[in-house]
């Protein structure tokens, strides 16, 4: 197998995990920043080093990116299988169409750009030449929801509202460096087409305190609570168990449920957190048209039968198109910081 252009210059070594630096003021907008808090444990290029390592276990596993190896941290896998990476510069369409071939011939390849290239560009391309015949080919997608402050042609705010209705797809929201590691494998093995929102870079690392595991379609109740109950997914399920903590001081008792997998969409345990006569409070790194709000609507009505609907709120973007600046005063603006979060159940509870 033959490489078609030089891959990226950036070395992959492997990073062991580290701690971010001290607290300093928020820099300008940049078109990639950490998503991480002050003092937080990141890791890596998590989904670049797990990439790589599957590759070593399985041959049929190829790389390919639309121009953007080293901000979709697929650089790690270029530089460690130089042989089994394709650059396909600025052509998404071309790189779906060539992933598909790829598929087709029983390579198991991961597609990576942009979340809004992969969406808005290649819509058509990821539509017929893969969800419709159902092949193994795994888009990953940088920069979902409000990750940069680029403003909107890079803001994929509304990226699970495109997808959600493709036959076919599956997709994955992680919420940190540990969602990521163990969601490539189970991806390769899936059978059909997948679509993994990506966190790149310093990704934090959140979820090994709460004896958690990654498992493909299944949602996992974090922690409980008696008066509020959290359905969160991506990003956010971290602001979630942060913002409980802070809640917990105020005596608001709540659970969080962490949804990796929008779709297919695990009812049982939307029904479980859902229960119990709580707040329910959704929490999602996107648009409140179209994504997790919207589906855990629909799965407690019309998939789940549930006749009394419990009281809901929601946490997610406006309906609108975003500012540019730095990422943390954007996410205090729209709501998506730990202190917004808080402060809007303290809210709905007075």
């Amino acid at each position: 197998m033959t490489q078609t252009t030089t891959t990226q210059t950036k070395t992959g070594t492997a990073e062991p995990e580290t701690m971010r630096p001290k607290a300093s003021k928020p820099k300008t907008s940049a078109m990639i920043a950490s998503i991480a808090e002050p003092g937080q444990r990141t890791k890596v290029a998590p989904f670049g080093h797990a990439l790589a390592a599957l590759a070593e276990q399985d041959t049929r596993v190829v790389g390919l990116t639309a121009d953007l190896a080293k901000y979709t941290d697929m650089h790690i896998f270029a530089n460690a299988h130089p042989d089994r990476f394709f650059q396909m510069g600025m052509a998404e369409a071309l790189m779906m169409g060539a992933a598909a071939g790829m598929a087709e011939t029983g390579l198991v390849p991961f597609a990576s750009t942009y979340s809004v290239f992969a969406t808005r560009r290649a819509y058509d391309f990821l539509c017929l030449d893969i969800a419709e015949p159902n092949l193994n080919v795994n888009v990953v997608g940088g920069l979902p929801g409000l990750t940069t402050g680029y403003g909107p042609s890079h803001q994929a705010t509304e990226d699970l509202a495109i997808l959600r209705g493709m036959p076919n797809l599956t997709i994955v929201d992680p919420c940190d460096s540990v969602d990521i590691e163990q969601a490539v494998p189970q991806l390769a093995a899936h059978d059909g087409p997948t679509y993994l929102r990506l966190l790149r870079g310093k990704v934090p690392t959140v979820l090994d305190e709460y004896d958690y595991r990654f498992q493909l379609g299944r949602a996992a109740e974090l922690r409980t609570g008696r008066d509020v109950s959290f359905i969160s997914t991506g990003l956010m399920t971290m602001r979630a168990l942060a913002a409980a903590k802070e809640l917990e001081a105020d005596g608001i008792d709540v659970a969080v449920t962490h949804v990796p997998t929008i779709k297919p969409l695990d009812h049982a345990a939307i029904v479980r957190a859902a229960g119990g006569g709580r707040l329910v409070v959704t929490l999602e790194n996107h648009t409140i048209i179209g994504g997790l709000a919207d589906a855990v609507v629909s799965s407690l009505v019309f998939e789940s039968g549930i006749s009394s609907v419990p009281q809901l709120r929601r946490i997610g973007l406006p309906d609108e198109f975003l500012g540019t600046g730095a990422l943390p005063t954007l996410h205090d603006q729209y709501g998506l910081s730990t202190k917004a979060v808080v402060t809007a159940v303290q809210g709905w509870m007075a």
